[in-house]
């Protein structure tokens, strides 16, 4: 049978291609995520590696708050004098440097006073060097000097390059307060990596990063050597005592695995976010699969007849049409395996764009990625080819003298529709218990979710056969009103066989269906976040950082505070701690006197009045987390910082802020406790009212002050409430180019139903040419049928997308989440349906128009 499938496959070439690419797509979407994300792993192992090089062991601060903006504990300088005194010590060195928090903000700006690198929020590190112990250095030279003194800076090469920038060349530089300019006396690298990515670096000696970043007095780290004969694990015996409580000891191996592990957690979820793409494109393209394959077994009876008449076995009938599916799927994935490394770097591309650029190092092609994708790939298309190659097997011996012949019905036909309706109402309670249940672990919920989602794809799909007629009369009316009489055909085509057209849509209705969800649900989230903002929040104009969301330097409000003009500001501050012994939780410090000016406080137990009170101790803490805490008013709790200080506070109040809007802490204490708590305190926001009619454009002093802080941007209350949102729309731009692919793929499936319709119907096309019809006509039927099969794919997947929105938003509405219906994107997604109608038509509709009526009235 290997020699009838391989002489079929090649027999047909166009039909077994366009198979092919349903496969293609999906496979090369997985080989790209794995080549990208294991080529990001790779940079980042190497980057914490080679940091630890030629050192035995590392003391640094513990990291006793993950997303603290204070970084690590500091580590007492006073450390260093007992470690270098240990008869087992060849060298040790202290450093700044704090590569996992990014504690040590260093922006580098341009003469005109533009940032340099950064973009999307990228790190922009600040690094202390002893150049007196460049082994425990992970950066090296590639020309000029260390900086030596507060006037000097190296600088990363990426960033010499991309900039222009040499030694002797002077380089703006902003940490915890205004830009300073610096002499650049050399260019670094960062080990063997070839880009650390949108990232850049600032390199001072260590007394001059201490000054700037205000860690006096303390290092982030010391590095130490062994004396020869000492394993790094008895240094670290012999170090251990010598640390304080906040600080911890490792091998070099040690920390640098235990650095690269908190990466690979983020990178993680990058390769399953991706992989989930990846995995809708392969369930796309098995609808494709298995209509082409259900086609061409339909067209093949006669075939199929002769065979069995020849003396051809059920079973020899059914392995043909699953090896030709199994032939088609490794094929394809071999295909897919190696586009994945353009894809790879398209990605990467994508990324770059939408300021989420990541460290680069030499392409990784690992095995994993070549046996996950050539297994999928080719299950995929076997298990598609499953049912086509059982209708296969029904044909009875008989056929193959028959004119006309056509697949015998299944006998579980009729029971089709009530598998269906089971197949919806099953999805549905998975989706409700999934989306509305309490108490579900985050796993059994995504999994009822991703249950319930493919179930409800599966049911619509089974019962579209029996929506096609109706549907196609409504969306086939333009087509009847402005093709004439090669529309009504392509109308009455469509309807003539229901189950091949519902499942050609049914492969463009998950694509829209799910680009829909995005849509609604963005729209959804942006709306009900920019109205609660609204709602909390009134200012003339409120000073971020520039991408909205992290902390910036402190002395940016200062400087605003006394900028002409300007009648009231108000300083928040912002960082994490441990709250109540274990909740880690935002903590905001408020200026008591002024906040209430700018925010509205929709109090539960307390009122404005209570902002007086906080005084060094008093806080006031969200109604949520006062439950989960156990706290009531007059209660007092403990508050560790990341610096290992810890403080008692008392409630004084209680109020219930939306969820959405996120603008302050869990926790707000005086700004006054939050600067004598929290080392290096930063500004989340800085509330402002000028002088005079409110709103317009920005007082220009105001707007010079804010200018000398490369960090900071000043918007005005309209512009801070579209701002807090912009997040959303650079997610929604990324899923909908990822969604794109399996868009991608239903158009090859229709692309296929034409073609193999258009072989199909050969002689009856001859005949309509015979009689009249012109090329022209010809493949305006095509062109239209195309469309009205779009159109159909459509009008099942937008409502479907809608409606799955729909539950999400009933069970995000005690966050704040409304329900809201972007009318135009809904609109646009139906013009990409009739686009993708007619780009699916042009092959198919070439070749119907240049049929020759002769041949085509003797083709059999």
């Amino acid at each position: 049978m290997m020699g009838v499938t391989i002489r079929g496959l090649l027999g047909r070439k166009i039909r077994s291609l366009l198979t092919a690419f349903a496969v293609v797509l999906g496979i090369a979407m997985v080989s790209g995520t794995y080549v990208l994300t294991d080529t990001f792993q790779k940079a980042f192992d190497s980057i914490f590696t080679e940091s630890y090089v030629g050192t035995d062991a590392v003391v640094s601060g513990k990291q006793l708050l993950e997303f603290s903006s204070s970084g690590r504990a500091p580590v007492p300088e006073s450390v260093l004098e007992d470690i270098s005194a240990l008869p087992e010590v060849e060298a040790a060195a202290g450093g700044i440097f704090d590569i996992q928090s990014n504690s040590n903000p260093a922006q580098l700006v341009d003469a005109d006073g533009k940032k340099i690198g950064g973009a999307g929020g990228s790190p922009t590190f600040g690094v202390g060097v002893d150049s007196s112990q460049l082994r425990f250095s992970p950066l090296s030279l590639t020309s000029g000097a260390w900086a030596r003194g507060p006037g000097q800076v190296v600088i990363d090469a990426n960033t010499a390059s991309s900039e222009g920038y040499g030694v002797g060349d002077r380089v703006g530089v902003a940490a915890l307060g205004p830009v300073e300019e610096y002499e650049i006396t050399g260019i670094a690298k960062f080990g063997s990596v070839d880009s650390i990515g949108g990232a850049t670096f600032a390199v001072f000696d260590v007394p001059t990063a201490q000054t700037l970043f205000r860690k006096e007095g303390h290092f982030d780290s010391i590095s130490v050597a062994a004396k020869a004969g000492t394993t790094p694990e008895q240094l670290v015996q012999r170090l251990e005592p010598l640390v304080p409580a906040t600080a911890e000891v490792k091998t070099g191996a040690e920390q640098a695995s235990a650095d690269a592990a908190e990466t690979n957690e983020g990178i993680a979820f990058i390769t399953y976010f991706l992989l989930g793409f990846g995995g809708v494109a392969l369930f796309v393209g098995a609808f494709v699969i298995f209509n082409t394959l259900s086609i061409t077994v339909a067209q093949r009876t006669r075939e199929f007849a002769t065979i069995r008449t020849l003396g051809g076995s059920r079973k020899q009938v059914l392995v043909s049409v699953v090896l030709e599916g199994f032939v088609i799927g490794l094929l394809a994935s071999v295909v897919g395996l190696f586009l994945g490394l353009g894809v790879g770097k398209g990605m990467n591309s994508l990324f770059v764009a939408l300021g989420l650029d990541l460290p680069q190092a030499g392409t990784v092609f690992a095995t994993r990625t070549v046996v996950v994708c050539l297994l999928v790939g080719t299950t995929v298309t076997v298990l598609s080819s499953i049912v086509p190659a059982l209708r296969a097997t029904r044909v009875a011996p008989i056929s193959a003298v028959r004119e006309g012949s056509i697949l015998p019905t299944s006998r579980f036909a009729p029971y089709a529709p009530y598998v269906a309706l089971t197949t919806i109402g099953l999805a549905v309670v998975s989706l409700g218990v999934g989306i509305f249940a309490s108490g579900l672990p985050t796993a059994g919920m995504l999994l009822l979710l991703g249950v319930g989602t493919i179930a409800l794809f599966l049911g619509v799909a089974l019962l579209a056969s029996r929506l096609v007629k109706p549907l196609a009369a409504i969306v086939g009316w333009p087509a009847l009103r402005l093709g004439g009489m090669a529309g009504e055909l392509a109308r009455e085509n469509s309807i003539r066989n229901p189950s091949r057209t519902a499942s050609t849509a049914a492969a463009l209705m998950i694509g829209l269906a799910l680009v829909t969800v995005v849509a609604v649900l963005g729209a959804a989230l942006r709306d009900s976040t920019e109205g609660a903002i609204r709602d909390e929040v009134r200012a003339d104009y409120v000073v971020t950082s520039q991408n909205g969301f992290d902390p910036f330097p402190a002395a940016v409000g200062e400087a605003v505070s006394s900028t002409s003009g300007v009648e009231v500001a108000s300083n928040v501050r912002s960082d994490q701690a441990l709250a109540a012994g274990a909740h880690e939780a935002d903590v905001t410090g408020v200026d008591p006197q002024t906040i209430a000016t700018f925010y509205t406080f929709a109090w539960k137990q307390g009122s404005d009045a209570t902002l007086g009170e906080l005084g060094t101790d008093g806080a006031i803490v969200t109604e949520s987390f006062a439950e989960d805490a156990g706290l009531a008013v007059g209660d007092r709790f403990p508050l560790g910082t990341a610096s290992g200080k810890t403080i008692d506070l008392v409630v004084r109040g209680t109020y219930d802020p939306s969820e959405l809007a996120g603008l302050l802490g869990a926790i707000s204490i005086s700004r006054e406790a939050f600067d004598a708590s929290f080392p290096r305190p930063r500004n989340l926001f800085t509330f402002v009212d000028v002088s005079g009619a409110a709103g317009g454009s920005s007082p220009s002093a105001l707007g010079q002050t804010v200018a000398r802080f490369p960090d900071a941007k000043l918007h005005d209350e309209s512009e801070f409430v579209t701002s807090r949102t912009s997040e959303f729309r650079t997610i929604l731009n990324l899923l909908y180019v990822l969604l794109a692919f399996s868009v991608v793929v239903s158009l090859f499936g229709m692309v296929n139903t034409l073609v193999l319709s258009v072989f199909e119907r050969t002689r009856e096309l001859g005949m309509l040419r015979a009689v009249g019809m012109t090329r022209q006509q010809a493949k305006r039927m095509i062109r239209h049928e195309s469309v009205i099969t779009a159109l159909i794919g459509a009008a099942l997947g937008i409502p479907l997308g809608v409606f799955l929105s729909f539950l999400m938003t009933q069970a995000l509405s005690q966050y704040g989440v409304g329900f809201s219906l972007p009318v135009l994107p809904l609109v646009v997604f139906t013009l990409v349906a009739v686009l993708a109608g007619v780009l699916a038509a042009i092959l198919p509709a070439r070749r119907a128009a240049r049929l020759n009526v002769l041949e085509a009235l003797q083709y059999e």
